[in-house]
């Protein structure tokens, strides 16, 4: 495993266009305008399924769909600068590669008209400009990952305490967004964020209708915070008035300084999208433990439920429920290494296995993961 970050570090470096222990310049003193940074990421894992899949496929998997192979999961190159001050004007572009691009890519930049998406993407790329207006209005136009979950396609600056991704975040929201997006503090407590977008995942949008998402974020202690998003619009190829609607709650619990706690929950639906024309239906939530210990270490526990009622987000009219259990070592403070043990159980046999399907699915995994 250490020899797996020594190839994350090796890769980076050959990215980074500066010595990877290195901070962005500080602006110059009479520009009054941030620096350009740059930042990256390395990320490599390897997953093994115990049922012994004929394909060597993790099914209902969202990245690691990939069995008995070493992969390269993530490059990411960013380079942006922060907008500061009255009408000030900052913009950021990630540039990325390998198998997560391909999953996340969107139609109509790094996904061709077949639905097949490319190990190369640009998982976002806005300008954003800030408006001097009470306490400032930030506006943001272009391409940015969904506010929508608990958890992230990681990056630099975030990834997420298990390597493997949860059902709610492969199924249950989109990944990204192009459109525009304001973000306004309302308070030192409650802050809101409204976006109106092509939709799901789509940079050329596939009707003539508009993805409206409302945010409302609420931290009334240094410990806690809760998320509420809505978010609804016409998702469907030459479609304007079918809906789909997605309730998405996230909330963050800082115990203690070693424990947090987190929660997310999903509620969806869509018109016309049940089988025989009726309104499909998604729901399901997640609760998650992180434990810190003194030391390099640390433990991360997910469990969570999805219910797919119509097979409309998975394919199959199905319960799905998994726990996952990831030990962490960091390695100096630039590379981490996770494991990952994971078990899938369906009230449906749709995992496949060496002699027919099962009900459940049990993997393993390891993952490096290095960030500048």
């Amino acid at each position: 495993m250490r020899a797996l970050c020594i190839v994350a570090a090796g890769v980076a470096a050959l990215l980074s266009p500066r010595p990877l222990a290195a901070q962005a310049p500080p602006p110059a003193a009479d520009t009054g305008r941030a620096a350009v940074e740059f930042h990256g990421l390395v990320s490599t894992s390897y997953s093994y399924n115990l049922n012994l899949p004929a394909t060597r496929t993790n099914q209902l998997r969202v990245f690691d769909v990939d069995d008995a192979e070493a992969r390269l999961d993530l490059v990411e190159l960013v380079v942006q600068r922060a907008a500061t001050g009255p009408w000030g004007a900052g913009f950021r572009v990630d540039f990325t590669a390998g198998a997560v691009s391909r999953v996340v890519a969107s139609r109509g930049l790094f996904r061709d008209s077949a639905g097949e998406g490319q190990d190369l993407d640009i998982h976002q790329a806005f300008v954003s400009v800030l408006v001097p207006l009470g306490s400032g209005l930030r506006v943001d136009a272009g391409k940015f990952i969904t506010g929508l979950g608990y958890e992230v396609i990681e990056g630099y600056d975030g990834w997420n305490d298990n390597t493997s991704r949860s059902f709610l975040f492969g199924y249950a929201i989109p990944f990204t967004h192009t459109g525009l997006r304001a973000s306004y503090t309302i308070s030192p407590v409650v802050s809101a964020m409204v976006m109106v977008a092509n939709g799901w995942d789509d940079v050329r949008d596939n009707n003539r209708g508009k993805t409206v998402h409302l945010q409302l974020a609420l931290m009334p202690t240094s410990r806690l915070m809760v998320t509420l998003n809505g978010i609804a619009g016409p998702e469907r190829d030459d479609d304007s008035h079918d809906y789909r609607d997605v309730l998405d709650v996230v909330a963050t619990w800082k115990l203690t300084d070693h424990l947090a706690l987190g929660f997310n929950g999903d509620w969806g639906r869509e018109a016309a999208a049940a089988p025989g024309g009726g309104t499909a239906a998604w729901s399901g939530v997640a609760g998650y433990l992180r434990l810190t210990p003194r030391g390099p270490f640390a433990f991360s526990l997910r469990a969570e439920t999805f219910q797919d009622r119509d097979g409309s987000r998975t394919g199959t009219a199905q319960t799905v429920n998994e726990i996952t259990l990831t030990p962490e070592v960091r390695l100096g403070t630039s590379c981490v290494l996770r494991g990952d043990l994971r078990l899938d159980v369906s009230d449906h046999a749709v995992f496949e296995a060496r002699n027919g399907s099962r009900t459940s699915q049990p993997t393993m995994s390891v993952n490096a993961l290095y960030h500048f």
